[in-house]
């Protein structure tokens, strides 16, 4: 069965409406049976546990557990305030709260659903009570936290290393510069907005009042410092890092006191479901990567594209563009898990750094959680919004501009993401 059968095959499936995970197993067992026979399926039980018994993905649900943990304990009110003191006091400064507060958020939850989740319910009414359009609120709030997961620790990142066989770490270390570049960007913007619409401003700006923030929020600002301290130094693995985050949620969330037994066990129950997802789909597209490997697809897709090019900006442009299409139609998990085994081959052979690489994919997915039809965090920012998905794109063009012109930059210019990495691991 050629690989462009599969595809089309697939498309067919998911245009029923079946989901990816389901799709992906009828397919790989449907093409296992037809080119090998019957017997040829005794071993795919043990292929799909194989697949997703790996450690690493465990950080996955102990970060969105630490995420929600935060959210409900006062956390994430304190660093929101602190945000809104160092900020607030500019014209359309509620808006670059949102951004800070993402950035923050991004640093505990590695998720950007959980990140509009829980900013979201707090800042999007806060906005529209002080004049911003509901449009513009979703807008802002959607497209900050696509941003933030390419700030350590991020879901998606996680799920490349597992699937490239790259360090974790260094992909934490080579998303800094580039989150950071996009979130300042992104708060230009936001001034460009409020001067245009006449977005109001806020409270002036007060030393006492930032004090009275920043002490409020001092445990708080200990949890990015114990785990992205905790990676950097070698002292705990991603991984570990996961289970300290939740231990530090806990702790802080008990000395602000608004921890509840209701908030942690609806934080353990998303973190499950999120988790189930994401297995299923490791544990099938496993099974269908042993036939692509069996059938020797991916070296022909690689000896196919390296006939055409070996020049690594023309392989990047090209799997640049793969992946802003499939992010129209995929969830930005089933992307990386169903494309990055294939084109691997494809980046070793042209000599592209796997950690550049990975940074350059998470940006894709980044920007494909902002275009329609999926657009899965986008579409949980309306939600919360009630706003309508195709009004609120309008509004977000700009932004997904900026995601877009991110991700031109570390594509073509190397030394941003990988600077730090150089310099610190190389």
């Amino acid at each position: 069965m050629s690989g462009l059968l599969l595809l089309l095959f697939l498309v067919l499936l998911v245009a029923l409406d079946v989901p990816i995970a389901v799709a992906l197993a009828i397919l790989a067992l449907a093409a296992f049976w037809a080119t090998q026979g019957f017997d040829s399926l005794v071993t795919s039980a043990v292929t799909l546990f194989s697949a997703s018994t790996n450690f690493p993905l465990l950080a996955i649900p102990l970060f969105v557990l630490a995420g929600t943990i935060m959210n409900t304990a006062g956390i994430t009110r304190r660093l929101v305030a602190l945000a809104s003191a160092l900020v607030g006091f500019v014209r359309g400064g509620l808006a670059m709260v949102n951004v800070a507060a993402s950035l923050f958020f991004a640093e505990i939850s590695g998720s950007a659903v959980a990140d509009v989740a829980a900013l979201g319910s707090v800042l999007m009414p806060a906005m529209q009570r002080r004049g911003y359009p509901k449009e513009f609120t979703a807008a802002v709030t959607s497209s900050s936290a696509s941003l933030a997961i390419i700030i350590p620790p991020s879901i998606p990142m996680i799920l490349y290393a597992v699937m490239a066989d790259a360090s974790i770490v260094q992909l934490f270390v080579a998303g800094i510069v580039p989150g950071l570049l996009g979130g300042g960007l992104m708060m230009g913007l936001c001034a460009l907005y409020a001067r245009r619409h006449g977005f109001p401003v806020e409270q002036a700006f007060d030393l006492c009042r930032l004090w009275t923030a920043t002490r409020e929020a001092g445990w708080a600002l200990l949890l990015p410092l114990i785990i992205l301290g905790g990676i950097f130094t070698g002292t705990v693995t991603a991984t570990e890092a996961a289970g300290l985050a939740v231990v530090a949620a806990l702790l802080v969330g008990a000395l602000y006191g608004e921890l509840s037994a209701r908030a942690i066990l609806r934080g353990a129950r998303d973190g499950v479901v999120q988790t189930a997802v994401v297995m299923l789909l490791i544990a099938t597209s496993a099974l269908l990567g042993e036939y692509l490997t069996e059938a020797r697809i991916p070296q022909m897709l690689t000896a196919a594209i390296t006939g055409l090019t070996r020049e690594p900006w023309a392989v990047l442009a090209l799997l640049n563009l793969l992946f802003l299409v499939l992010g129209c139609f995929l969830h930005g998990a089933a992307a990386i898990i169903l494309v990055v085994p294939i084109v691997m081959p494809i980046v070793r052979a042209v000599g592209i750094d796997p950690v550049h690489f990975g940074l350059v994919v998470t940006l894709n997915i980044a920007i494909g959680q902002q275009t329609p039809p999926v657009a899965s965090v986008l579409m949980t920012a309306c939600s919360i919004a009630k706003a309508d998905i195709w009004a609120v794109t309008r509004w977000n063009l700009p932004f997904i501009g900026v995601l877009l012109l991110v991700l031109l930059l570390v594509t073509y210019l190397p030394v941003i993401p990988l600077a730090l990495v150089e310099l610190f691991y190389r």
